[in-house]
């Protein structure tokens, strides 16, 4: 896995001729951010490229990154025992995963593979905890924002699982 990924210095990350504040404003994470935040979240961002069929990450390691996918695409998967992966979404340009990472030291909870070769714009938890920490006003504005966007993934999954089950009994 090492060998898949390539590290570069932020200086400007642009993907389409956006730079990464212009990708950070079209995730709803940072959408409500300024620009002068999003520009602060930016700048302790680095930009990782993954080989296609590379593991990004494993379900059960330890999670310390979020992840912008900027180019490509990722397969967020669960192995099932006696069934193999169970593909749980695919996602592309603008996608974001690993965001649970940076709320809490659970392991992952799910694998993420690349299905394409990809570039990711990457978020590490420990800057972005000394950013938070620095930055109290930022803290509240994107912590709320965190607790908005799994409140309505929990939703969703409320509301899948409950179509699941009511439409397994007909």
């Amino acid at each position: 896995m090492a060998d898949s990924k390539e590290k570069s210095a932020p200086p400007t990350v642009e993907v389409d001729g956006k730079t990464e504040v212009e990708i950070l404003e079209q995730i709803d994470l940072f959408a409500a951010l300024g620009k002068s935040t999003l520009q602060r979240v930016a700048d302790i961002g680095q930009k990782e490229s993954t080989k296609s069929g590379a593991i990004v990450f494993e379900e059960g390691s330890p999670g310390d990154k979020f992840y912008i996918v900027l180019e490509g695409a990722v397969r967020i998967s669960r192995i099932v025992p006696g069934m193999g992966e169970e593909a749980l979404a695919v996602l592309r340009p603008g996608g974001y995963f690993g965001e649970m990472s940076l709320l809490d030291s659970h392991p992952r909870s799910a694998t993420v593979i690349a299905h394409e070769s990809l570039k990711c714009f990457v978020i590490s938890r420990t800057d972005l905890e000394d950013l938070l920490f620095v930055d109290r006003d930022l803290a509240y504005e994107l912590l709320w924002s965190f607790v908005r966007t799994l409140s309505g993934r929990l939703r969703a999954t409320n509301d899948k699982m409950t179509f699941l089950a009511t439409s397994s009994k007909f």
